[in-house]
């Protein structure tokens, strides 16, 4: 089931200012849900990326974060049948702390100015 969230994002039609790390996570399972992994990132990283830039801040869209947690959300999806957001997120609550990417990046790489414009794999350890 699609929520008004989700088909709003998909239009293009989000408050900028009241999309939250949640509201994110749930358009992300959401679209995962609909499509498979390629159309569901790319519907999500066009929909971030007209988010930052609709608040003027378009540089601070970072297709690094925005495919690594998609990635992140779709490979716990994998691992069992979630059907429903608050199953998916009682059984990986981490995916609800923004900073989970630094298990695997470094804050200088998923920060950089690369990450901004291309997918980065973590630094060889």
């Amino acid at each position: 089931m699609t929520t008004a969230l989700a088909r709003a994002f998909e239009a293009h039609e989000i408050d900028n200012s009241t999309f939250d790390h949640p509201a994110h996570v749930q358009v992300a399972f959401e679209l995962l849900k609909k499509y498979d992994f390629i159309d569901a990132s790319a519907i999500y990283a066009k929909g971030i990326r007209a988010l930052a830039a609709k608040a003027g801040a378009p540089e601070k869209f970072n297709l690094k974060i925005t495919y690594a947690f998609m990635s992140l959300i779709a490979e716990r999806m994998d691992q069992a049948p979630y059907e429903d957001l608050d199953a998916f997120i009682a059984a990986n609550p981490d995916i609800m702390d923004k900073t989970v990417l630094g298990r695997w990046y470094g804050a200088d790489r998923l920060h950089s100015a690369t990450a901004r414009n291309i997918f980065l794999l973590p630094a060889a350890a």
